[in-house]
C-alpha cells in the first residue's frame, strides 16, 4: 500500500495542468434532446454560480488563495480559493470552470470561462453578475441570457408587451449618464443592447420581494414572461452542485486537504471531474428509463460508485 507521502509526492509529479486538460477534454454537456428537465425550446438550460472553498493554511497557500477580510478582525480562518462554473442545469453537469484567489471577483472569473457559453445555451445568472461589460462578453458567442438584476438599475420602458414584460435596453453607466443630458454622446446607438425586462413577485418567508429578469429572448410570444419567470428557478440547480461537491464529496470539515497552491488546483480540477462523472452515470440511468435526473440521490449514487472500486491502491499506473 503506498504511504501518503508516495502519493503526494506522486500528484507533484503529476502537477494540476494534465487534470485541467482533463477536464476541458472531457466534461462536455451530456443532455440529450430526451433528457427531461434539461431545455427550454431549443436551449439547453445553464447557469452559472460562484462558491469560495478553506484551503489548508500553509504559508504557500496563503500567498497564492489569500484570507477573506485580509488583516481585519472577521479574517477567514483558512486561506480561501473563489470558485466559478458553467452547470447544465437539467443534469448537474459542470462543463466550465475558473478559480482563483479570494480577492478575483466573481464577475471577472466569469468573463473567463465565457467561452463556453454557445448558441445553443440559455444560461441563467443571479444579480451579483450582472454589468454592462459582462453581459455584452456573455452574449457575444450567440448564448441566450436570462439574469437577474438589481431592483435600482434604471431601465427605460420603450415598449409594453401582452404578457406583462417591456422592452428596454442596456447602455453603460457613463454613456447613460451622459444621454440624460445635452452631451449625448456621438456613437451611443451602437452601445445599446436591447433586452426584454421581466418583472414578477415571491413571497419568502413571509416577506414579498420582487424578482427583476433581463433576457436576450425579445419575442414575447415565443418566450412568455410567465415561461422565463418559472425557467429562473432553475438557477438553484447550480447551488445543488456546490452542496453535492463541498457536502457530499470532501470530508467532515469541507477543508481541501493540498497543503501547496498546484496540489490545490490539482484536487479542485479532481472534484469537478468526479463530480461530472457521477452526474453521467445518473443521467444514462434516468435517460434509459425517461426520468428526471433530478429523481436520483447523489449521496446514494457516490455511496454505490465507491462501494465498486473495491481497493482502490491495488493497482499502479503502468510505466512506458
Amino acid at each position: 500500500m503506498p504511504t501518503s507521502s508516495a502519493i503526494s509526492q506522486a500528484r507533484t509529479r503529476l502537477g494540476h495542468q494534465v487534470m485541467a486538460d482533463l477536464f476541458d477534454r472531457v466534461c462536455v454537456p451530456i443532455a440529450s434532446r430526451a433528457t427531461v428537465g434539461a431545455w427550454y425550446q431549443q436551449w439547453r438550460v445553464m447557469a452559472i454560480d460562484g462558491t469560495v472553498g478553506d484551503v489548508q493554511d500553509t504559508d504557500v497557500n496563503a500567498a497564492e488563495f489569500g484570507h477573506h477580510s485580509p488583516g481585519k478582525p472577521n479574517q477567514s480562518a483558512y486561506p480561501q480559493v473563489r470558485i466559478v462554473s458553467l452547470v447544465e442545469c437539467g443534469t448537474h453537469a459542470s462543463v466550465a470552470a475558473e478559480f482563483d484567489a479570494i480577492k478575483i471577483s466573481e464577475r471577472a472569473l466569469t468573463e473567463r470561462l465565457s467561452y463556453a457559453f454557445t448558441d445553443d445555451m440559455i444560461v441563467l445568472a443571479d444579480r451579483g453578475f450582472y454589468s454592462y461589460d459582462l453581459f455584452t462578453t456573455a452574449a457575444a458567442n450567440g448564448a441566450q441570457l436570462l439574469w437577474r438584476i438589481s431592483d435600482n438599475l434604471d431601465l427605460p420602458v420603450l415598449q409594453l408587451y401582452p404578457d406583462g414584460s417591456f422592452r428596454s435596453e442596456l447602455l453603460p453607466a457613463k454613456m447613460k449618464a451622459a444621454a440624460k443630458t445635452a452631451r449625448t454622446p456621438k456613437n451611443v446607438d451602437a452601445h445599446r443592447i436591447p433586452v426584454r425586462v421581466i418583472e414578477y413577485m415571491v413571497t419568502n418567508r413571509g416577506q414579498t420581494q420582487t424578482i427583476r429578469l433581463i433576457t436576450t429572448l425579445l419575442n414575447y410570444s415565443e418566450a412568455q414572461a410567465e415561461s422565463l419567470a418559472a425557467l429562473y428557478q432553475q438557477r438553484w440547480e447550480q447551488e445543488l452542485v456546490f452542496d453535492e461537491v463541498k457536502t457530499h464529496q470532501l470530508n467532515a470539515t469541507r477543508l481541501l486537504r493540498s497543503r501547496t497552491p498546484d496540489l490545490v488546483k490539482q484536487e479542485i480540477w479532481a472534484l469537478l471531474i468526479t463530480h461530472y462523472a457521477t452526474h453521467v452515470f445518473i443521467t444514462e440511468a434516468a435517460d434509459e428509463i425517461g426520468a428526471d435526473p433530478d429523481r436520483y440521490s447523489f449521496t446514494k449514487t457516490i455511496n454505490i460508485i465507491r462501494s465498486q472500486v473495491s481497493n482502490q491502491a491495488a493497482f499502479s499506473p503502468l510505466t512506458t
